[in-house]
Order: C-alpha cells, then structure tokens, then sequence
C-alpha cells in the first residue's frame, strides 16, 4: 500500500481539520477560555496531528509494518512518538491556559495524558486516511490486474500472429531456392523462437540470459527478412546472473523498431540493445515515414502495465526527432 499523501488525502485532512477546529472553538468559547489558547492550542493542536499523520504515513508503518513486519518495534517507536509529540502539545497548553502543576504530582501521569491526547488528535483523521487508501489500493490493483489479462492476452495474440508465420515462410521459400544452408539456419531459428514461446507462455518473468538468446534469434530471421535495411547490435556491459524481464519484452521492443520504422533504402533503421546491471535499453534511429497514429504506443503500453504489477519500477521513453529509446528496468527477483 501506497502511504504518501496525495491531493485528494491533503483535501480530506483540510475538511477535517477545518470542522474539529471549528467545534474545539465552539467549546474553549463554552469554557471561557483565554484568546492566547484560541491564537496557539488550536492551531498547534492541528500542527501536532498533521505532524504525527506524516511521520506515522512516511517512516514508520512503511519502515516497521509495510516493509519488515517488526510488530514490536513499531509498536515501540509509535509508542514514544506519540507520547513525546503528545508532551509537547499538553506543555503548551499548560503555558498558555496558566494551569498549575498541581494537576500532575507525578511525571509518570504527565507521560500518560500526552500519549492520551497524542491517540486523541491522530486516531480518526489517520484512520481516514488508511481506509481511503486501502480501498484506492484495491481500485488500483484490480484495474491494473485487468490490464494485465489483456495485455497477457495480446502478448499471446503477437506470439501466435499468423502475419509473423506467413512473412518468415515466405522468406524461407525464397531462401530454399538461394541459399539452402542459410535456409536450414532459418529453419532452425525459427522453431527455437516459437519452442521459447510455447515454453515461456504461462512465465510472468524470465531469465534475461534466455530473454537474449531469443533476441538474438529472432534478430537473425529480422536481418534475414530485412537485409540491409535494419542494422541490430547487442551490446552486453554486465553480467546475465541472476537477473530477469517480464516475458517477452524484448520481442516487444524489437517489434516496435520495425512496426514503427519504415527504411528509406538508404540508411539503414539501426537499433542498438544495450544491457547493464539495472536497465536494457533498446535505442533506434527513426525513419522520415510517419506511422498510424492508432497503432503506435500499444505494445509499450502493455508493458509498462506489467511492470506495475511486477515491481515499482517504471519504463523509460525518450522521443526525438531523431531517435527512439526505451530503458525497461532489470530485474532481481528476492528469495
């Protein structure tokens, strides 16, 4: 669950705050209370609350509950914050309202009315808030999980695409006739392409060693396909241990190099892998022919939908004039 404060949440705390802050008035008025504890105790009782809300939202249930389960840790640190923000408040309070020590004869009963009006100023506006969240959190997640069937389903659809069979046939067809080794190799390359795909079609990630070698794969029948019209490099600065992407973004990657890029002749469409220990990077220069606009987006779309549900990483897209670059997050799946 997502903790940080949004609009909406700050628009919340300011309803809540600007009715108790009305109704506290409405009783320091019935008690007759001094215009210094109007200026002071009740801003500040809002200061202190907002105060505890950020440090509760921000360090401690994402540090001590969200992140490591420490139950008693928590329940310490909370205990102390609370207490300690709680002192404060009531040691102003004391100061402004002019009330005599007398009332605590003890410390001990000073620490147990702060932490009582500290629970007192933080219980319902946080309890608010972490209702509103939880069920914006659900919202979200089934939104996103729709996404993700729909995305799984035309990630299968691309894989099975009758277009992709048809055009490599046609390429081995003319291949037979030419060139019968390199045939064979195409052959080849192909049915390892679609063994990794029936292989992997039920893996939400997989290794980024086999991720390339199907790259690799798939880039020969391309260049096959192609000639001289697209040129693709791997470049590879780390090591593959240990390392993952959702299935299939790399075939997603390439598909949008020449989905989207249509060559001149000329110049050749290069497009350049690049693999580090955190980020893979597909970059490739543009072509002067515009594509549909209906058609350009979907795939990068579906990916970054996966990736909210596999981790709180995002994709990168950076789009010039001249050149296209996507940077998808490397993956390190924890025990």
């Amino acid at each position: 669950m997502n903790t940080k404060l949004n609009k909406s949440d700050w628009i919340l705390l300011a309803l809540l705050y600007g009715a108790t802050t009305i109704l506290n008035g409405i009783d320091y008025y019935r008690s007759e209370n001094k215009l210094i504890e109007y200026l002071i105790d009740l801003p500040l009782d809002s200061v202190s609350s907002v105060v505890l809300i950020l440090i509760f939202l921000y360090f401690i249930i994402p540090k001590y509950l969200i992140n490591t389960k420490k139950y008693t840790i928590f329940f310490l640190v909370s205990l102390v914050v609370l207490t300690t923000i709680g002192c404060l408040d009531r040691l102003v309070g004391f100061v402004t309202a002019g009330r005599s020590w007398s009332d605590f004869p003890n410390f001990f009963l000073f620490l147990q009315a702060g932490l009582y009006d500290a629970t007192d100023m933080i219980g319902f506006p946080i309890g608010i808030l972490l209702i509103k969240k939880f069920y914006e959190g659900q919202t979200q997640f089934l939104k996103v999980e729709k996404q993700q069937k729909e995305s799984e389903l035309k990630l299968l659809r691309s894989q099975i695409d009758p277009h992709f069979l048809f055009n490599n046939l046609n390429t081995l067809d003319s291949l037979i006739d030419t060139d019968s080794e390199k045939a064979k190799e195409y052959i080849n390359r192909l049915s390892l392409i679609y063994r990794y795909l029936i292989q992997t079609k039920d893996s939400e990630v997989m290794e980024l060693s086999k991720e390339i070698q199907f790259a690799e794969n798939y880039i020969f029948l391309m260049k096959t396909r192609f000639e001289d019209d697209y040129d693709f490099e791997i470049i590879k600065n780390s090591s593959f241990e240990d390392l993952f992407i959702p299935t299939g973004a790399i075939q997603t990657l390439l598909e949008n190099v020449v989905k989207h890029n249509k060559p001149n002749g000329t110049i050749p469409i290069k497009a350049t892998i690049t693999i580090d220990q955190n980020l893979l990077t597909v970059t490739n220069t543009k072509s002067d022919f515009a594509t549909k606009k209906d058609s350009l987006g979907t795939g990068l779309d579906n990916l970054k939908t996966r990736y909210q549900l596999l981790s709180d990483q995002e994709i990168s897209i950076i789009n010039t004039d001249k050149n296209f670059k996507v940077s998808i997050p490397v993956l390190q799946l924890s025990a």
